[in-house]
């Protein structure tokens, strides 16, 4: 639908705000009053171009005339010197001749300043000039031509042969003279010149037509622009001619035929008048114009502020209306005599009566419940005499269907804006929500209560620094009564630092509750195991720093005990001391008849020897030197008995754990020497290398050779039963560093050139009492792995293939070099 434009706006008019219909309102005045000012401003400009446009027309016409008036004279005198000159090219004029040409002429022209006639080779033959000339600009008759912008134009003639107007560059108080240089020809040939100097102020004042110079400011310039005769106006100040009342200067300037760029006539119009800006009328409909404005714009800024105290206080009503609206507290306004003056959205909404039900209501109110409306009436007395409780009042509350809930209520005085007071203010909260968690809390505190009674641990918190005792269960008062000494006995004994420095300016503290950090553990809780003697229990001990409900560090104790898995622990620990004490026995007995053939052969040596040296003896045949010979032989097998006997011995006995710094080739050479009589026995070849400069290991060095003899007898053992020749028949043990998990170790490992574990012999490699062997009872491999992994280590197993082909089996593990091993429990005997 096509409304006209009156009709469009009218509707826009309507769509808008007060507010904006008063803005707009206010400033279309405004606007009009600018606009005003702006087509005044425009038609003084317009006026003011118009009469600049005029001026620099006249400007143009009259410096163009005198131009010409110029260029006719400077002609004139121009075809007198050629005559002149054609009269001394023919012979016709000597120098006295000349001279007399040239004085009538200078003094029929009072702006021709001298006329000189140069010869071929820049001579002088003749000159004549004023009176008026210095001694500087004198020529001499014979002399020689020399000054530079002289000698250059009269190249230049020379070699165009024409008239040729220049500037003089001869430095003297009056201004440089404007020469004109006329040819002279001989039979076709350059024969010197005909100098005529004219003086720039002569050519000024009787060839610029005194009408034009009186109306304007009419000079001579250079090709440079320097000022050689009248007079210029100077040029305003750049910052001055950028302002827009500024009058500019109507200037035309124009070369001045025939000289060319050497001499520019310039003319300047002076100023008549100050302009349009300068005029009374203008200035006074501009102060009027801007006095206008100001009272509008005064105007509006008054009723945008009074529209903005008036949006502010419609927001701040209807934001104090939304607040109370969406409070969760309700509200009610009591006067002096009791009534009710006012109620909001939260009170009806938790009583269910409605604003009109309770505005104007007195006492008894229709939400007070039946059975205690005596007693809030006494307190709604002393509310009304100002005995209002600081924290507040509890009461019952009833709904408008009869249900009741419970409410706190806390009351002020209600002071008006002239500081008198007016009434009571009572806003009430609902805690029943807030009861009702306060009953679940008690109870679920006296549960917590009863579940730390009930425990079989000790638990204990004090603070630190202090011997008082914050928390203690039933079992720690139990063990340590009231006292918070048993708590800090068990402390002492974990080895937990119970105090924090007292330096408060440490500021390097975590999330410990401001314990500085070189006092905490690394982990969260400290675990330690001790022994107390005055209980006569193995306790475990841990250790955490809490923050109390007041907010003090504190330090919780937990001790358990652990007596009944101590006495198992140490159970444990020695009928794996007897297994390993079985199993080197079991060893040693599966190599008996090897170490029976190994001691066979001392003993028949020393038998031998004995023998020979008794019959030897009995017939007088043996010399001291061969008896001492003969027992020296006795004495070395009877050792090599002892030694094999010693080592066995050594090795099979039952003793206590003994951890020390071994060295490793010294129990590789003890291992191997006790299953190189295994192997010999067997036919198997058995190499080793221990890599040089390695550390001393931190084990027990019987247990690491009954591993590394078990392992060197199980890989005997398989090469036997897969029955390899003898060249395949090796077996190889390493020692060597290596990283593991970026952890230097020390591995260990024999290779057998046997046939292999099986898959389901590898999956029940290490399982106690599983054995591939007829007479083996299963234990061997399984008490191996038990012993390196308690030296920190581990073991692993894996065949050797040569494409399908088993080839052997490799057996290695490793001992940790910078980690101590894990402490093994005493033994008892």
């Amino acid at each position: 639908m096509n409304l006209p434009p009156v009709a469009r706006l009218k509707r826009w008019w309507q769509r808008l705000t007060p507010q904006r219909q008063d803005r707009f309102a206010v400033l279309a005045p405004l606007a009009a009053v600018l606009l005003f000012l702006a087509a005044i401003v425009a038609a003084f400009g317009y006026l003011r171009l118009e009469e600049i446009e005029r001026e620099q027309e006249a400007v143009q016409r009259d410096v163009e005339y005198t131009q010409q008036r110029l260029r006719l004279r400077l002609l004139e005198r121009q075809e007198q010197l050629m005559r002149i000159a054609r009269e001394i090219s023919n012979n016709e004029l000597d120098p006295d001749e000349f001279q007399s040409r040239a004085e009538a002429l200078v003094n029929q022209y009072p702006d021709l300043q001298s006329l000189t006639w140069i010869d071929g080779r820049r001579r002088i033959r003749a000159t004549f000039g004023t009176a008026s000339l210095s001694a500087n600009q004198l020529r001499m008759v014979g002399s020689t031509l020399n000054t530079g912008e002289t000698e250059s134009t009269f190249k230049l003639t020379q070699e165009l042969q024409q008239p040729i107007y220049s500037q003089s560059l001869v430095t003297t108080d009056a201004p440089a003279p404007l020469q004109l240089h006329i040819p002279l020809t001989e039979r076709a040939g350059f024969s010197g010149v005909l100098l005529a100097e004219y003086s720039v102020d002569g050519l000024f004042r009787y060839g610029v037509p005194a009408e034009v110079s009186a109306r304007y400011a009419i000079s001579f310039h250079d090709a440079h622009g320097g000022l050689l005769a009248g007079t210029s106006i100077p040029a305003r100040n750049p910052a001055t001619r950028l302002m827009p009342w500024a009058s500019p200067v109507n200037s035309y300037e124009v070369p001045v035929s025939p000289v060319g760029n050497g001499l520019v006539i310039r003319g300047q119009a002076y100023r008549t008048s100050l302009g349009v800006i300068g005029s009374g009328l203008f200035w006074l409909v501009t102060a009027l114009s801007m006095m206008t404005a100001w009272m509008l714009i005064a105007n509006w800024r008054h009723t945008r502020r009074r529209l903005q105290a008036q949006q502010a206080l419609i927001s701040e009503t209807s934001f104090r209306r939304a607040m109370e609206n969406s409070m969760l507290t309700g509200m009610r306004a009591l006067d002096l005599h009791g009534r009710i003056t006012y109620v909001n959205a939260a009170f009806c909404q938790m009583t269910g009566w409605n604003e009109s039900d309770l505005v104007g209501r007195t006492a008894p109110f229709p939400y007070w419940p039946e059975e205690e409306q005596n007693t809030l009436a006494v307190r709604l007395e002393e509310e009304l005499e100002g005995k209002i409780q600081p924290g507040g009042m509890q009461m019952h509350v009833k709904r408008r269907d009869g249900s009741l809930f419970d409410a706190r209520l806390y009351v002020s005085p209600l002071i008006d804006a002239q500081g008198i007071q007016t009434g009571w203010m009572t806003s009430m909260t609902d805690i029943t929500e807030p009861n009702r968690v306060r009953e679940q809390l008690s109870a679920s505190h006296e549960r917590f209560t009863t579940v730390l009674e009930a425990l079989d641990a000790s638990i204990s918190v004090a603070p630190l620094g202090s011997d008082e005792l914050l928390f203690a269960n039933k079992l720690y008062r139990l063990w340590f009564g009231i006292q918070a000494g048993g708590h800090l006995q068990l402390v002492a004994q974990a080895g937990v630092p119970e105090t924090p420095p007292s330096d408060e300016s440490l500021d390097n503290v975590d999330a410990f509750a401001g314990l500085p950090t070189d006092s905490l553990p690394d982990t969260e809780a400290e675990s330690s195991e001790i022994y107390l003697e005055p209980l006569g229990k193995w306790l475990e001990v841990r250790t955490r720093y809490l923050s109390w409900v007041d907010g003090r560090l504190a330090q919780m104790v937990i001790a358990t005990d652990i007596t009944a898995r101590r006495l198992a622990e140490e159970q444990s620990a020695a009928q794996t001391e007897r297994a390993q004490t079985a199993s080197r026995l079991i060893t040693m007995g599966e190599m008996a008849s090897s170490v029976a053939h190994e001691l066979n052969q001392p003993l028949t040596a020393i038998n031998n020897y004995c023998n020979g040296m008794v019959s030897r003896i009995k017939a007088h045949q043996i010399s001291e030197e061969d008896l001492l010979g003969a027992l020296e032989k006795t004495a070395k097998q009877a050792h090599r008995a002892g030694q094999i006997i010693q080592r066995i011995r050594s090795f099979v006995k039952r003793s206590e754990p003994n951890r020390s710094l071994a060295v490793i080739s010294g129990m590789v050479d003890e291992a191997v020497e006790l299953a190189d009589i295994e192997l010999r026995r067997r036919n198997v070849r058995l190499t080793h290398y221990v890599a040089p400069h390695m550390p001393a290991l931190l084990v027990d060095p019987i247990l690491i050779e009954q591993v590394l003899v078990n392992l060197l007898k199980n890989a005997a053992e398989s090469i036997d039963s897969a029955q390899r020749p003898t060249a395949q028949r090796s077996v190889n043990l390493r020692v060597a560093p290596k990283q593991v998990d970026d952890k230097p170790v020390i591995e260990f490992t024999v290779v057998d050139s046997g046939m292999g574990l099986a898959p389901e012999v590898m999956a029940r490699l290490y399982e106690a009492f599983y054995s591939t062997k007829a007479e083996g009872m299963g234990i061997g491999l399984s008490l191996c792995r038990s012993i390196v992994e308690s030296h920190m280590g581990r073991m692993k197993a894996e065949n050797l293939y040569n494409g399908a082909e088993v080839t052997g089996c490799c057996f290695s593990f490793w001992i940790p070099l910078t980690e101590s091993p894990q402490p093994m429990a005493q033994l008892p005997h």
